[in-house]
């Protein structure tokens, strides 16, 4: 068996390009540009559209106990208090969030918090704010 240069032309190369360009390229702001033979055909006149989302209530990927708004809350109040803060009482959380200058509703919340507790993760500190946690799903 002869072994040969597994390099293409230019030419050959432009030509590969263009047999996939089609796959690449989906649907835009412009429309498809799909070859037309690429295209999905329409469902039949007794056919259902097909969706993306099945039937019955989506979670949209939030933990059970908790809204959607309770994830980004907490999420953002997590972004302004380091590991390095925790375990760490009122003044260490609000030194920390203010160190990494964090919004002033924030530090406004922890400045709320009880004196002489110490919090070891950011779920501890954000149901000590008043807000809840997912709940254990076993």
């Amino acid at each position: 068996m002869e072994r040969g240069s597994s390099k293409h032309s230019p030419r050959v190369d432009d030509n590969m390009v263009q047999d996939v360009s089609g796959l690449l390229q989906g649907p835009g702001a412009g429309g498809s540009r799909v070859e037309e033979s690429r295209q999905p055909e329409p469902a039949g006149e007794d056919q259902p559209e097909p969706k993306t989302l099945t039937a019955g209530a989506s979670r949209g990927g939030n933990p059970q106990g908790m809204s959607m708004d309770d994830v980004e809350a907490r999420s953002r109040l997590g972004r302004f208090i380091t590991m390095s803060a925790l375990p760490g009482d009122r003044d260490t959380l609000v030194a920390n969030a203010r160190e990494n200058q964090a919004p002033a509703d924030i530090v406004a919340a922890l400045e709320g918090l009880p004196d002489g507790t110490r919090y070891q993760t950011v779920s501890e500190v954000w149901a000590a704010l008043g807000h809840k946690n997912e709940t254990t799903r076993w």
